[in-house]
């Protein structure tokens, strides 16, 4: 008996074509998916910032008159090196009479007066607090901290 060799089933052949129709919608839905996310990131916007030139400075510019008071981790405070009220004083009659006086000659003399607060880091914040309330009854605005 003759052995019937068979062949293998095609079966591409059996179809008529090849039905491309998910994979359109794949794309389509793909395409409105891309679409639709790239109309959500926004475009930085120009904030109309302008950059400093290189201008030379004003000659009749009027720096600030800086002083500076440090707290010592005891609770001292010292004005440019001169130590002011005792440490367990709270509101610092001497500090501000001072600092008045410096804001006083500074505003006769057309200068803004500015304090830098140079605390110790085993400082307590009250003596900060203490320090900030006595640059406001003395009416100065321009205070900064600064590290050691």
């Amino acid at each position: 008996m003759a052995r019937r060799r068979k062949k293998p089933h095609n079966y591409l052949a059996d179809q008529e074509g090849f039905d491309l129709t998910p994979m359109i919608d794949i794309v389509f839905l793909l395409l409105i998916y891309f679409m639709v996310t790239t109309a959500l990131i926004k475009e930085e916007a120009d904030m109309g910032i302008k950059l400093p030139a290189n201008v030379p400075p004003d000659p009749d510019a009027k720096l600030p008159q800086e002083q500076v008071v440090e707290i010592l981790a005891s609770g001292e405070v010292l004005l440019n090196g001169a130590q002011m009220d005792h440490y367990e004083s709270r509101n610092m009659p001497e500090l501000t009479k001072t600092l008045q006086r410096l804001k006083a000659a500074n505003d006769r003399g057309g200068l803004k007066t500015s304090v830098t607060i140079i605390a110790d880091q085993d400082s307590l914040h009250k003596r900060s607090i203490d320090v900030l309330n006595a640059c406001g009854s003395a009416k100065i605005k321009f205070v900064m901290f600064a590290s050691q």
